[in-house]
């Protein structure tokens, strides 16, 4: 489940992102704005050494039954579990035998992407909290007082959406930020958790497959630019180890992996074929040179957009060459391709007669920064910025 842009920017309200903590309390005002008694609703912070104390399951589960004293139902808020020996233990003990609701966050150093649903296999909803997509970062900037003009498109697709980075002035300032973001990650939720990970080898890796995201996949030539670089970058890796820091980055919100979609067989081919950055600004500070005109900056937000709406996404394959996306809800499809500019009638046949090997009915759609509408032969042409300001949605069928 993902925020909604109401609780994004409820996070946002005092220019500080909170994250997780700030989340329960939201959560808490809601409850009691519908009538909850305070006795009802549980709160522990692991972090407050008012608690440190309640170190193992047996003593949160003493202290949590301490605190029912009624057949009422309790909702109970957990922050930063972690820190509890053996909580799921306490955590499944509650779901059985008492009535209440559990609300419980961990922190990335300990608990990456889906370890928690792990542990609490079947009984939990799992929250994702993502950087700032396009129009959540344009109503932001409008909160804050800063304009947003034509050109904003540029500052995110270079920038991204981590929100805190909307309040600093120049991009110096802006790309430090992000470095220490990047850095904090890396060596707090990645290298501290795994002892076996050689640091340099895997931030080698991390900022190649960074500044190569969108781009097709291959850990065969990862390893042989590696392994073969006559410098003092040189690396010796193997591609059991690539696909071993892969999975890394996508546990610590990196990257998200793509499969392709067999167009023309249509099944999902087990092989990866593309990495997209989380977070483009992620994918800038990774490399030295930014070039919207490649389309990969494009592929990514829209990529990411996709996601966030509620699609399932894939990079289509056909017997002639490939479609940027295949995005899927249901049983419903369409298939996307995106473009910088169609500044020419060789560009526009390019990107328009990448559909023309699909026999599929399913809605055609280019996507690109002209602000002419040229549809034709029954494939939609949209306007990037209209779609990602949500003033037009994909059809489907």
């Amino acid at each position: 489940m993902r925020l909604t842009l109401e609780q994004k920017m409820k996070m946002c309200e005092e220019h500080v992102i909170k994250g997780k903590s700030r989340i329960l309390e939201q959560i808490i005002d809601e409850l009691k704005s519908t009538g909850i008694d305070d006795n009802h609703i549980i709160t522990i912070n692991f972090e407050d050494m008012d608690y440190e104390y309640i170190n193992t399951s047996s003593k949160l589960n003493d202290y949590v039954k301490s605190k029912i004293k009624d057949d009422n139902k309790y909702y109970l808020f957990l922050d930063e579990i972690q820190h509890v020996k053996d909580f799921e233990k306490a955590i499944a003990s509650f779901k059985a035998t008492k009535k209440c609701s559990i609300f419980v966050t961990g922190s990335n150093s300990k608990l990456l992407s889906g370890e928690l649903a792990t542990l609490l296999v079947g009984r939990t909803v799992e929250f994702e909290i993502f950087p700032f997509n396009f129009k959540e970062a344009t109503d932001y900037m409008k909160l804050i007082g800063r304009e947003v003009d034509q050109d904003f498109i540029f500052d995110y697709l270079k920038w991204g959406g981590f929100p805190q980075r909307f309040n600093l002035s120049s991009e110096h300032e802006i790309k430090q930020y992000l470095d220490n973001v990047y850095d904090g990650i890396i060596s707090k939720d990645i290298l501290k958790r795994n002892s076996d990970i050689e640091e340099y080898k895997f931030k080698s890796i991390c900022s190649y497959v960074l500044a190569n995201a969108g781009k097709e996949f291959s850990a065969a030539n990862i390893t042989n630019y590696f392994n073969t670089i006559n410098n003092k970058n040189k690396i010796e890796i193997d591609k059991k180890t690539i696909y071993n820091y892969l999975e890394k980055m996508e546990k610590a919100y990196f990257i998200s992996r793509v499969k392709r979609f067999n167009i023309v067989g249509k099944e999902i081919l087990k092989t990866i074929e593309k990495q997209y950055a989380i977070d483009p600004g992620l994918r800038t500070i990774n490399t030295n040179l930014v070039n919207f005109e490649d389309t990969f900056f494009l592929e990514n937000i829209i990529y990411n957009e996709l996601i966030v709406r509620g699609y399932e996404v894939y990079t289509g394959k056909t017997y002639k060459g490939e479609v940027d996306f295949v995005a899927l809800k249901g049983m419903k499809k369409c298939f996307i391709q995106v473009s910088y500019y169609l500044i020419n009638k060789g560009t526009i046949e390019r990107e328009f007669d990448a559909f023309t090997p699909i026999k599929d009915a399913s809605p055609k759609i280019v996507l690109s920064l002209d602000k002419v509408d040229l549809s034709h032969d029954g494939i939609i042409h949209m306007n990037i910025v209209d779609f990602l300001l949500g003033n037009i949605d994909l059809p489907l069928s």
